[in-house]
């Protein structure tokens, strides 16, 4: 062949090629064509209303889209599955699924895909990640689709987005308010014990589900009406909060439990919790205060709801103090403790091992912090109670509970507690069985005294040097809390 027929051959060959490839594009795929014929009419000119969500709303964003499709419900809905190359790793959106060329290509039917959510217990909830529900309500007719959020690493963090399309728009505008209605009524969190931290790499935050054991009363041992202004403080605020409200008294407040390692802190919290059942609580710390501006509007929907804030200092030191920066997160736990309306049911606890690093603005406005209650180191009357306490279920052997009341001067309960647990162990071991003697606590003791001070100090025992050197004149009281600006439960010290 000459070489002008040959290149004559070549265009034309180039030509087919770039005809079949603008054909393939345009043809429409049996998934638009189904669309199409379920709109009546062309979907890539119709309006899209969007909502997007937090990546710890998806399980609500779930059960609501269940709701919302239940039998039932007068509605029926397919749900099929989009084929995207890398679509757990990029942001679709519906826009792009549908432009008949571009970085995403057409839209095709693929697999449904699915993330697992645990829940409380063993429950785990399958979500959608990304599909679309072609749905007929009666004379209405619209799709909703379900995308993200993509497992991206570094770069900002992308919600899951949920997109409507149908002729009208105000049928999208509708759907997406019942779907928000829907996960409010449905919330998989409302009235649980739940934590807030970081998820994968960082970019996305997500909640877990805690079970907190059952505490009574006579679990805990206290200086004589601590644990009663608490109560009242607290559980108080809750049972008669219709009656507070119609008076026209804020819901909202906060209490500071404060005092050294083991002596009741998180026991205590406990213990509300049991005092108020169908209530979230939020559990915050370590790294979970890096979210606190994620905490407030969680608090707000969920409500009534207790924060819990652990080793406030952590986030809350004094400005001012020689070398201490100004802490972001602190103006975040602010401004959360205040944007909250007087008839949001919000109790914030906060603890601390620390108070006198503590930021006076914490006390500086009603609804911050209006009750702080020590929990010192129990004096002997104290230590003859808890001793008692951990001793239930052991059967002593001629052991004389109050011959140990002078001897642990100066423990913390946790390390009471700890002690009668070895000394359960060393009986078990040398006995066959928890049949504790004297000489079993004793060698409890001299174990947990073998390492030394620090040892000592680690499981509890003489942790009250850890406030500073009482003021030459007036009462101690935690830094940033004057007189009269808050309830101080301040007891004797033994």
């Amino acid at each position: 062949m000459a070489e002008d027929g040959k290149s004559e051959f070549a265009r034309e060959f180039k030509r087919f090629i770039d005809g079949m490839n603008t054909w393939a594009v345009s043809e429409a795929t049996p998934l638009m064509r189904r669309l199409e014929a379920h709109l009546s009419g062309n979907p890539t000119t119709m309006p899209i209303v969007i909502a997007e969500f937090e990546a710890y709303e998806h399980p609500n964003v779930q059960v609501a889209l269940e709701a919302l499709f239940a039998s039932g419900s007068g509605r029926t809905a397919d749900l099929v599955g989009i084929a995207v190359q890398n679509k757990r790793w990029g942001a679709t959106t519906f826009s792009d699924l549908l432009a008949a060329s571009g970085p995403w290509g057409r839209l095709q039917e693929g697999p449904v895909d699915y993330v697992d959510f645990e829940l409380e217990g063993d429950r785990v909830l399958a979500c959608v990640q990304y599909g679309m529900f072609i749905v007929t309500d009666s004379a209405t007719r619209y799709a909703v689709y379900v995308g993200g959020p993509p497992q991206q690493q570094g770069g900002p963090q992308v919600k899951l987005r949920v997109e409507v399309i149908a002729p009208d728009r105000e049928i999208g505008v509708r759907i997406v308010r019942e779907l928000k209605t829907a996960m409010t009524e449905h919330n998989v969190y409302r009235g649980k014990v739940i934590s807030i931290s970081p998820g994968q790499w960082g970019v996305q935050s997500l909640i877990k589900f805690h079970s907190l054991p059952q505490v009574k009363r006579d679990d805990i041992v206290l200086p004589p009406g601590s644990l009663d202004r608490v109560e009242r403080h607290a559980v108080g605020f809750a049972r008669h909060k219709e009656e507070l409200v119609r008076a026209g008294r804020s819901l909202h407040r906060g209490v500071l439990l404060y005092g050294p390692p083991g002596t009741g802190k998180t026991l205590t919290v406990m213990y509300l919790a049991t005092q108020m059942p169908g209530r979230t609580v939020i559990l915050t710390s370590g790294l979970a205060m890096g979210r606190m501006a994620s905490i407030g509007p969680i608090a707000r929907d969920l409500a009534p709801t207790t924060v819990v804030v652990e080793d406030v200092d952590l986030i809350a030191q004094e400005r001012g103090l020689p070398g201490m920066q100004t802490n972001p997160l602190l103006f975040e736990l602010l401004n959360q403790m205040d944007g909250l309306a007087d008839d949001v049911d919000v109790l914030f606890i906060l603890t601390t091992n620390r108070p006198d690093i503590l930021e006076p603005a914490l006390a500086a406005r009603p609804g911050r912090v209006d009750l702080v209650v020590e929990l010192p180191i129990p004096d002997a009357d104290g230590r003859r109670r808890i001793l008692e306490l951990y001793a239930r279920g052991l059967e002593l052997d001629g052991v004389d509970l109050d011959s140990f009341v002078e001897p642990t001067e100066g423990a913390s309960p946790a390390y009471i507690k700890e002690l009668l647990r070895r000394a359960a162990l060393i009986a078990t071991i040398e006995r066959g069985g928890a049949r504790v003697r004297e000489s079993h606590i004793r060698q409890a003791m001299d174990e947990l005294a073998a390492g030394g001070e620090l040892a000592k100090r680690i499981v509890g025992f003489g942790t009250s040097a850890y406030l500073p050197p009482a003021p030459s004149v007036g009462p101690m009281r935690p830094a940033g809390f004057p007189a009269g600006q808050v309830i101080i439960a301040k007891e004797k010290r033994s």
